[in-house]
């Protein structure tokens, strides 16, 4: 029967109007006096009324629900960030609604119906692509989203318009450099991601510059998918080369794992035939061997600050730009 029952009998059982039993179930700011929220409630309770979420979100000007979009939930990077902002988001009991974004058009998508839900905040994880025309219209949609009282929150780079949890890819980037010049490696080597990924990028360019201010150079860049097996077939091209380079820096963790399965596949040994480093320091590189070289980003800090972002009441009069330090950590990958 609840499923069945009308606002309108709960307000006719409590004896109240229409309006005032609205007021009550929908969460309205406009007042009721305790007597009759509690016979509207009561009323509720007895015929087993179920609210309208929408109707709430009407009256409320927001919904309890809070929107994630990650790339893809399945890479370590996003899922450690996404539980951190869970878990950062639980408390105040919201519900978290998450995407996986298989195409690059359903994020603009995503964020209108966000928008048209009235949910309470919006967490966008992930890099922007070359796609400017895109990044305009994601943009554009967040400003109408919080124009309508949401919330937004971005990690990644500061394009949206948004509070941004922004990691610092191309510095961390450029240390490594420096730190696998200072291990005494000579030759190197670069499996790039994706020439359209902005965080790909940015890792790229902070390398080579890196290296370049120690005199070096990466003798051979290779672009692939930004995943284990994009960095198995990058690798699996720089070790068909004749002359590979002693060193190869993956512009993500998951990358460089794969990378490390193409070396052992040719027979070849880690680090003393190809040294390999990666990035993001993810939780699944305990169980790599050798330990993996790469930089440090606090995935879960960023998830959660991204999480008690959203879920401040009153947004402040200026966004708010959180810059994320990467810290290089050496280890057996790339030992000499």
């Amino acid at each position: 029967m609840g499923s069945q029952v009308t606002l309108a009998e709960v307000a006719e059982r409590a004896g109240v109007s229409l309006a005032t039993a609205s007021r009550v179930v929908n969460g309205s700011e406009r007042v009721v006096g305790a007597g009759l929220r509690e016979r509207v409630l009561a009323a509720a309770q007895e015929l087993g009324y179920t609210a309208n979420t929408f109707a709430q979100a009407i009256a409320r000007g927001r919904s309890d629900v809070v929107g994630l979009v990650v790339p893809d939930i399945q890479d370590p990077y996003f899922s450690v960030i996404a539980a951190a902002a869970m878990a950062a988001v639980e408390p105040t009991g919201e519900m978290m609604l998450g995407t996986t974004l298989r195409r690059q058009e359903q994020e603009l998508r995503y964020v209108s119906t966000m928008r048209a839900r009235r949910a309470r905040a919006l967490i966008m994880v992930g890099s922007r692509t070359t796609d400017n025309a895109h990044t305009r219209q994601v943009a554009q949609a967040i400003a109408e989203f919080v124009a309508g009282g949401g919330r937004a929150v971005v990690i990644g780079q500061d394009k949206l318009g948004a509070d941004t949890v922004l990691p610092q890819n191309r510095a961390g980037a450029k240390d490594l450099a420096a730190a696998l010049v200072d291990q005494g490696h000579k030759t190197f080597g670069v499996l790039a991601g994706p020439n359209t990924l902005l965080t790909a990028r940015d890792r790229v360019d902070g390398f080579v510059e890196g290296l370049a201010k120690r005199g070096k150079r990466a003798g051979v860049v290779v672009h692939s998918d930004f995943t284990r097996d994009g960095g198995y077939q990058a690798m699996s091209e720089v070790l068909d080369r004749r002359a590979r380079p002693g060193c190869v820096f993956a512009v993500n963790d998951v990358m460089a794992i794969g990378a490390m399965a193409a070396v052992r596949d040719r027979g070849l040994s880690l680090p003393d035939d190809v040294a390999v480093a990666g990035f993001d320091d993810i939780p699944t590189l305990r169980d790599v061997a050798p330990s993996l070289t790469t930089v440090r980003l606090p995935l879960e800090d960023m998830g959660r600050m991204a999480g008690a972002m959203a879920m401040e009441e009153q947004a402040g009069e200026r966004r708010r730009v959180i810059r994320v330090k990467g810290e290089v950590i050496l280890r057996d990958s790339t030992r000499l």
